[in-house]
């Protein structure tokens, strides 16, 4: 692992740089179809081939749950201006009741992962899952969206994520993106959400624009470059990568010696295809390494829950 300090400027080339988009809202018609595809081809050749396989098998899961749901109708409790007015996340979960919607992304999600190849300890945890009563599924449900360290369930809590991603990215493409404003530091404007990673595109027309990419609802939001996307620090800004290996020269640790936490860089501009979820799981040897240094991961990624 080096420290790279303030980070290599890349090229960019002249008139490719607008002012990029405030945010991108996810496309779910395609979005998990190709995070599977990301994962089953990290699983190539990787020490964690079978979890890998195993998240390809997820991610499918994911985008077939939408064959099975009716069109998506926004909840009632969704008040875009009135988030706009107060910098509110129109999407935030956190104090609102379960509707049908999300009763029937979970069932239909809980019935496809049934025939994704998994180990016997997470078939277990499915089978727990779908068994569980409204109530339980709602304390898992608000467990994963306030982030809580607890270890208690936590393979049940990957499913219950996961269809909760498919969920929060519907409704999130149904949003109108213009209305959407800056909520705080590492905060999804969206849903409420914490990035996952954060990515430098190569996108025409924002070539080299930093992205925060939301662990749930999969919204990409503008993001200053060389600034702690947890605490908003511009000082004291660090980076640590693998010299070789998964994500070597395409991920790093933005590391801020203020808040003493890290989130991962991508470089999207190195690699298209880095996906904010998948390659984060591809480099948890990063992330080992991290722990030596005594700065803590604020990233979230609802599968690589203990971490």
């Amino acid at each position: 692992m080096s420290e790279t300090g303030a980070p290599a400027r890349e090229p960019i080339p002249i008139g490719a740089i607008a002012a990029p988009p405030f945010v991108r809202l996810p496309d779910p018609a395609t979005h998990f179809r190709l995070r599977a595809q990301r994962f089953a081809v990290l699983a190539l050749d990787h020490d964690l081939a079978p979890y890998l396989r195993f998240m390809a098998g997820l991610g499918e899961a994911q985008h077939q749950t939408q064959n099975g749901l009716p069109g998506t109708v926004m909840p009632a409790w969704v008040d875009q201006p009135r988030g706009r007015l107060h910098a509110m996340p129109p999407l935030n979960l956190i104090s609102h009741t379960a509707d049908a919607g999300l009763e029937a992304t979970f069932d239909r999600f809980f019935a496809l992962a049934e025939e994704v190849d998994m180990p016997v300890a997470a078939r277990a945890a499915l089978d727990a899952v779908t068994r569980l009563d409204e109530a339980r599924r709602a304390e898992l449900t608000q467990a994963v969206l306030e982030g809580s360290p607890t270890e208690a369930c936590l393979a049940e809590r990957t499913f219950v994520a996961a269809a909760l991603q498919v969920y929060l990215a519907r409704l999130a493409s149904g949003l109108d993106a213009k209305q959407l404003v800056p909520v705080s530091d590492g905060v999804c404007p969206a849903c409420g959400g914490a990035p996952a990673a954060s990515l430098i595109v190569g996108w025409p027309g924002a070539h080299g624009a930093r992205f925060c990419a939301c662990s749930l609802c999969s919204t990409l939001w503008h993001a200053v470059r060389i600034k702690c996307v947890s605490c908003g620090s511009t000082e004291g800004i660090g980076y640590e990568e693998v010299m070789e290996g998964p994500g070597a020269g395409q991920v790093r640790a933005e590391t801020c010696r203020m808040c003493k936490s890290y989130v991962k860089i991508m470089l999207q501009t190195e690699n298209a295809a880095l996906d904010p979820v998948a390659d984060d799981v591809a480099t948890l040897g990063l992330d080992i390494l991290m722990r030596e240094t005594g700065i803590c991961r604020a990233g979230a990624n609802p599968f690589l829950l203990g971490y």
